[in-house]
């Protein structure tokens, strides 16, 4: 099972979402953050040095990781800096809380 947590731009939130539902990845959440990739953005006397973002996390099949990645990339995607980052890792247990139960 692998987690993926996508940070994109909350522009793209919905876009994301709805792109992974279609593909057949119905279950994320949903988390708003601020950061910064490489550096900050000045705009005259103000200095921007975080930028408000989400981050997307979704467990899925080993199988499933690079499809899930491939869309988010799409979906994501505006050919600027600030678009944000994917990453993939290994998880090694899952649990429902209301049952106890191990697995997605």
């Amino acid at each position: 099972m692998k987690l993926i947590r996508a940070v994109v731009r909350p522009q793209k939130e919905y876009e994301v979402a709805q792109a992974l539902s279609e593909a057949g990845f119905p279950a994320l959440t949903k988390v708003s953050a601020f950061g910064r990739g490489r550096g900050s953005v000045r705009v005259g006397d103000v200095l921007y040095d975080e930028f408000p973002k989400v981050v997307l996390l979704l467990a899925v099949e080993d199988d499933q990781a690079k499809q899930a990645v491939e869309v988010i990339v799409k979906a994501a995607q505006t050919g600027k800096a600030g678009d944000g980052k994917i990453f993939v890792t290994a998880v090694e247990e899952a649990y429902t809380i209301r049952t106890g139960c191990a697995g997605l």
